[in-house]
């Protein structure tokens, strides 16, 4: 405990008020959908009219098909109690998932959530999205790696820098007009991430967005959760155990 309390003060240090270089963002909420706030989001994704959400702790993980306006869940699948997942994102016709800290990744059809295979890698998995040509991977650190969607196996990796500083617990990811959004685990903060250099070029300040935000049990109901609709420009932002998925337009802080 005393390690998150020291990482999150340090990341507190870094975030916008403290670094004027980098510029801060608002955001305006443009409409709110339900969400279940029993579920303990980890990934997020937006695909062909629905959202899939994968879903975090042992004995208690999934993956989803959930119809935005309503929330409602039109399908499940429960992942082995033993494994705690991670982030999801989608390949083609399939679900890549990701589990916390058992090295083991999973790969579901995308229409019957039906176990394709899975895979191993080094470490811990935290959030997952793609660009296109590779998945990326978060791991709590301050590193991003780039996997061979095909092979699994790390092809690249960049460190994220504030002003030249690392930037760690980096978690929930998503692609969004060719940038990399990362939740900073603990904080109601995305960093916005050139994905060649790995530097912050902007933070979006949440704040506001949702006042119980780390308020409940454990702490844990932070903000975590992005998705990205490419063809109507639609982002979308939510947290674990959050009963609403708000669908936000970033605008400059004045």
């Amino acid at each position: 405990m005393k390690k998150i309390v020291a990482q999150v003060l340090l990341l507190a240090s870094l975030l916008p008020s403290a670094h004027a270089a980098i510029p801060t963002y608002d955001y305006k909420v443009v409409r709110s959908y339900p969400h279940d706030a029993q579920a303990f989001t980890e990934g997020l994704l937006y695909r062909d009219g629905f959202l899939y959400e994968s879903t975090g702790l042992n004995g208690k993980s999934s993956i989803r098909k959930v119809d935005l306006a309503s929330g409602k869940v039109l399908q499940s699948k429960d992942i082995p109690p033993q494994y705690f997942g991670e982030g999801l994102t989608v390949w083609g016709d399939t679900l890549v998932g990701l589990t916390w800290q058992t090295q083991t990744g999973f790969v579901f059809d995308l229409k019957t959530f039906e176990l394709k295979s899975q895979f191993a890698y080094p470490g811990e998995g935290w959030g997952l999205t793609h660009n296109g040509k590779e998945l990326i991977m978060s791991d709590g650190s301050s590193t991003l790696r780039f996997l061979d969607p095909k092979t699994f196996l790390e092809v690249r990796r960049i460190k994220v820098t504030a002003d030249g500083i690392a930037v760690d617990q980096l978690n929930e990811l998503e692609v969004v007009e060719g940038e990399i959004y990362a939740n900073i685990w603990h904080t109601n903060t995305i960093a916005r991430i050139d994905p060649a250099s790995g530097k912050i070029i902007g933070w979006i300040d949440f704040g506001k967005l949702y006042p119980d935000a780390g308020k409940g049990q454990n702490a844990e109901n932070v903000m975590n959760g992005i998705a990205y609709d490419a063809d109507k420009k639609r982002l979308f932002v939510t947290g674990k155990l959050w009963p609403k998925i708000y669908e936000v337009k970033i605008v400059p802080r004045k």
